[in-house]
């Protein structure tokens, strides 16, 4: 098998195990565990199995320098984008946060236009814009009237947050690299996130006993530590090093409908004609806007004044 095959082979596991897990995590928060604390047992386990690993082939310490960078990613990706995604799943359906997580490359358009004015909003960027917030817009309308709970606001604006964190993460890691394997970083990202929940979870005073969470909670963090912390996460990094970015990025488009499709097979979340439309309309506008973001990068390859 060659590099490509097992590269476009991770492209498909990254697809589906990211989309699986957003269903995972909502089966994990609804056995009355709260989210920051399933998300906390999640990173501290998937974390450790990462380091444990590097560790036993020699890999060293990080620096304390490379410490406090991995904490300060730690905390934008495993316990803000992570932690409050995690959390909102208590309150909004599977599939909408997943979809909202899928709009990050909107909010990296505004975040870079705004504080680093090298990206230009042209007329595909505004139309995918537009059609991702329309999208959104038509998923939004009718979960209030098939999925609305209560709390259904706060687990919009807590999924918001958790997708604009995630842009920022991934704008700053793109721009300020740390030297080291990039699956040991993750690997401690996850860990130094984890302290950060454990300490948040222990102030608000809302957890559960180890020994007292769920069996269906353990299950649903296993697979999450295992197929989704750890393979996906691998078969992430490996299809970005082997497959061009283009082609990587389609995960983003299929993991929002797996997480859609099997969260209405599995905990019965409605799936309606409108959520549809509007999911596949919100798609279209992320595609668009990576697809402009592409053609102004590789333009200023060619022309570096064209930024």
């Amino acid at each position: 098998m060659t590099i490509k095959q097992k590269a476009y082979i991770g492209l498909v596991a990254t697809s589906i195990l990211w989309g699986t897990s957003w269903v995972a995590s909502k089966i994990a928060v609804q056995q009355g565990v709260p989210g920051l604390e399933v998300a906390a047992i999640r990173q501290f386990l998937g974390g450790s199995l990462f380091v444990l690993f590097f560790l036993i082939r020699g890999e060293k310490f990080p620096t304390p320098k490379q410490l406090l960078w991995l904490t300060g990613m730690g905390m934008l990706l495993f316990v803000i984008a992570n932690g409050f995604a995690t959390v909102a799943l208590l309150y909004i359906p599977s599939g909408l946060a997943a979809l909202i997580a899928a709009l990050y490359p909107l909010s990296v358009v505004v975040i870079e236009k705004l504080f680093f004015k090298n990206t230009k909003i042209t007329a595909i960027t505004f139309i995918g814009m537009l059609l991702g917030i329309t999208g959104i817009g038509f998923v939004f309308y009718d979960n209030a009237f098939h999925n609305y709970t209560e709390g259904y606001i706060w687990g919009l604006l807590l999924s918001v947050i958790a997708m604009l964190s995630w842009s920022v993460g991934t704008i700053i890691i793109a721009r300020n690299k740390v030297k080291m394997n990039a699956y040991n970083a993750t690997g401690w990202q996850m860990l130094m996130g984890s302290f950060v929940l454990m300490i948040m979870v222990l102030v608000s005073g809302k957890s559960v006993p180890i020994t007292s969470v769920p069996v269906n909670t353990w299950l649903a963090i296993s697979y999450l530590v295992l197929a989704s912390s750890i393979v996906a996460f691998v078969a992430f990094i490996y299809t970005m090093k082997h497959l061009e970015p283009a082609i990587a990025s389609l995960y983003a488009y299929i993991n929002p409908l797996v997480a859609i499709l099997l969260g209405t097979l599995i905990t019965n979340e409605k799936l309606t004609i409108n959520i549809f439309i509007g999911s596949l309309i919100t798609l279209i506008g992320v595609f668009l806007v990576n697809r402009s973001l592409k053609k102004q990068r590789e333009q200023a390859l060619t022309d570096p004044d064209a930024m």
